[in-house]
């Protein structure tokens, strides 16, 4: 039965731009590509209500007067696609834009224009019901016409103040030429929700952050009068008095209040400067302050969307929605921040509140929002889905989506720790009795460099472990692997046990392949039986360095060595003995957690004065350990299986790696001796080329990116010592 709560469904697309440049956060994930697959996946998790794009930038680029121009055929297919699926579109109109290139929201006639476009689009489809003109008003003329970030990349309160009244206009004057198409048309207004705390000294300050954060649905509802605390700033800042007096005639009749809630968007002002860094430091041109996290700030914290969804409630009487939930992090915590969204929505519903629907925010992801869409760096933030393959991806999220359009519940281990924004300590959740000894993950291997990296992961992430060392289960004893499973009943386990010495190997291939190939298989039967997860790894070794591009998950492996063979027997034996098991082939582990690494020996010889010698004719893709771990943690949540090529992008010789790393650590890469792989007389052959590609897309950052963090991360440990 599905619950009395609905669950809507809604998909990034930010159309901004920065400069002159324009960024579209559709184009760039591939969806008008393969709308009616897109539809097809959002439909599969039960979704009813879907707010979706026909931004005014991108259907009229050329700007008002000139809608005969307008290319419908997209919109048009989207619309009956949704049709088909049962699936009722809320249509945004502008979404954090600034409108075509001839406009913007300081120019005088952005209002009637997008009205005209809105009166055209209602004329087109006027059997859509539910619209949200302009997505989050005030938002975007803070980032736009206050702190600059975005066009037209203004600083002051007046432009500030007319940046928000101008779309709040635009919004009141579109409702109204839809409304003449179609009379029941509905208004679903949404608005960010943060709230400020602050030091005492500040006071005043979070005052006016907490009446500024109502001001657009204030303004839309007829609210702002004399008695507003606001009334003097708008009046004052505003190009007219008359331009906020107008709203008292011209209200919005708004059918649903959307709230849009992050982990970031409750804030903490702090005249205490020196606690927070300088990236944080601002004012109001009188007091100096840090303007931080609340969720990050020691004894603050948020408030959460209960505490939200009551304030509105008691504000406005009108029927709510939290508009927007998505959280760009690991994945359990993207399951729990939507756990806390619908239990909180959930509780304000049961408590009195009119709360219509909780939101997916961001089913196909999300690029660059990390720095506010400011740069195209490649950031991507996965969804419910993930883009970067070669077709979209379902991800735990998805899961969890189904689960409550079905029938309002879902349930995993993770979900029974808080996320990183709560102190983990139940007694601070308001579900704290759900909160209970939990089936964990298993982690066999614990002990060497990647096993250790799983236990430092799953400790930072929450994500309940056992850590399981040889002496405590040999994974060839499959009597002591189903006593461990019997014991600690886990959902998942992750296989980090391995005979690494690869060299070694071609002289004891019996042990070699006793704990790569027969460890592996032992646990891929003890886990099918179990019907719990497995991960297991393999290397780029099973390949002979024969391509002239990076290997593929589909390649077929020649492996040079018996280090390569064994890995190569233990793909195709668990594949087949657990066909869901997830199986991971990295390369040329590098990592702060220990020093068994090339790289970590490269630095100490260099920095202590020594040459280093490195072949400069062996292409790797080195792996950071830490990227490694965080991903193959969030692929098994997401129930990935198969083969799957993991490593930092970026192809490089050992040489070059080195080198880079010396330059990127301050130190000497003149003492890196580059030399054929030959001279160094190592007893096992290795490919002369290894370099890994992925069919499922690149879900590591650039190693030059990971080198980085590696070497800050070592410069933190030289100065704590």
């Amino acid at each position: 039965m599905r619950p009395s709560l609905e669950l809507w469904g809604g998909i990034e697309c930010t159309i901004n731009r920065v400069g002159e440049r324009v960024i579209d956060q559709l184009a760039r994930c591939g969806h008008y590509a393969r709308l009616e697959a897109d539809l097809d996946r959002i439909a599969a998790l039960g979704i009813r209500t879907l707010r979706y794009p026909a931004l005014w930038e991108r259907m009229a680029p050329h700007g008002p007067g000139r809608l005969d121009e307008i290319d419908w055929s997209g919109c048009d297919a989207a619309l009956r696609a949704m049709r088909e699926r049962q699936i009722e579109p809320i249509i945004g109109l502008l979404h954090h834009g600034s409108g075509p290139s001839s406009t913007n929201l300081l120019h005088p006639g952005f209002a009637e224009g997008f009205a005209e476009y809105a009166g055209a689009f209602a004329r087109r489809y006027p059997s859509v019901r539910c619209y949200t003109p302009i997505n989050e008003p005030l938002t975007t003329a803070r980032f736009s016409a206050l702190y600059g970030h975005w066009y037209p990349h203004a600083h002051d309160d007046r432009s500030f103040v007319t940046a928000l009244v101008t779309q709040c206009r635009a919004i009141v004057l579109a409702m109204d030429a839809i409304r003449q198409v179609n009379p029941v048309a509905e208004c679903i207004q949404t608005e960010d929700a943060a709230f400020t705390r602050s030091t005492p000294a500040l006071a005043k300050q979070a005052e006016f952050d907490n009446a500024r954060r109502w001001i657009s649905l204030d303004l839309l509802t007829g609210r702002v009068t004399s008695g507003h605390p606001l009334w003097s700033y708008l009046r004052t800042s505003a190009t007219t008095s008359r331009d906020v007096e107008w709203f008292q005639d011209h209200q919005a009749v708004l059918g649903t209040i959307g709230l849009n809630y992050y982990v970031t968007s409750d804030r903490f002002l702090d005249d205490r400067l020196h606690l927070h860094p300088p990236e944080s430091h601002g004012g109001n041109g009188r007091l100096r302050y840090a303007d931080v996290e609340a969720a990050r700030a020691e004894g603050i914290g948020i408030r959460g969307h209960y505490a939200v969804l009551e304030e509105a409630w008691t504000r406005y009487r009108l029927p709510l929605a939290i508009s927007e939930v998505h959280l760009g992090c690991s994945r359990e915590d993207q399951l729990r921040w939507l756990d806390e969204a619908w239990r909180g929505a959930t509780a304000a519903q049961r408590d009195g509140a009119e709360v219509r629907a909780v939101t997916v925010w961001a089913l196909l992801g999300s690029w660059d929002w990390d720095c506010l869409v400011t740069r195209t760096r490649g950031h991507y933030e996965a969804g419910a889905f993930d883009v970067r393959g070669e077709a979209p991806r379902s991800t735990a999220l998805a899961r969890m989506v189904r689960g409550l359009t079905e029938d309002g519940s879902y349930t995993h281990p993770v979900l029974t720790r808080p996320g990183w924004w709560r102190p983990d300590n139940s007694s601070s959740m308001p579900t704290a009795d759900r909160f209970r000894p939990t089936s964990p993950v298993l982690i066999f291997g614990a002990s060497g460099t990647l096993g250790g990296g799983f236990v430092r992961v799953c400790r930072s992430r929450r994500i309940p472990f056992e850590a399981i060392v040889r002496h405590d289960v040999d994974v060839t004893d499959p009597v002591a692997v189903r006593g461990a499973i019997a014991r600690f009943r886990p959902w998942a386990i992750i296989n980090a046990t391995g005979y690494v010495r690869v060299d070694e190997a071609q002289a004891d291939a019996r042990a070699c392949r006793r704990v790569n190939s027969v460890g592996p298989a032992i646990l891929a039967v003890c886990c099918r039986q179990a019907g719990i997860r497995l991960l297991t790894f393999s290397s780029d070794l099973v390949f002979d360095g024969q391509s002239s591009r990076p290997y593929l998950e589909t390649d077929p492996v020649a492996p040079m060595n018996i280090y390569g063979h064994t890995k190569a027997e233990a793909e195709r034996r668990v594949l087949a003995l657990a066909p869901t098991a997830l199986v991971i082939r990295s390369s040329a582990f590098f990592g702060p957690w220990d020093p068994g690494n090339f790289l970590t020996a490269a630095l100490d010889t260099i920095g202590s004065g020594d040459m280093f010698r490195a072949a400069d004719d062996t292409m790797v893709s080195p792996t950071y350990v830490p990227d490694l771990v965080h991903v193959a943690l969030d692929l098994l949540m997401d129930d990935a299986s198969g083969l799957w090529h993991l490593a930092n992008d970026g192809a490089m010789t050992w040489a070059e790696f080195a080198e880079r790393a010396a330059r990127e650590a301050g130190l000497d890469s003149e003492l890196i001796e580059r030399c054929p792989l030959t001279s160094l007389q190592l007893p096992a052959p290795r490919p002369k080329y290894s370099a890994l590609a992925s069919v499922h897309g690149r879900l590591l950052p650039h190693v030059h990116d990971s080198l980085a963090r590696y070497v800050h991360h070592r410069r933190s440990l030289g100065t704590a010592a």
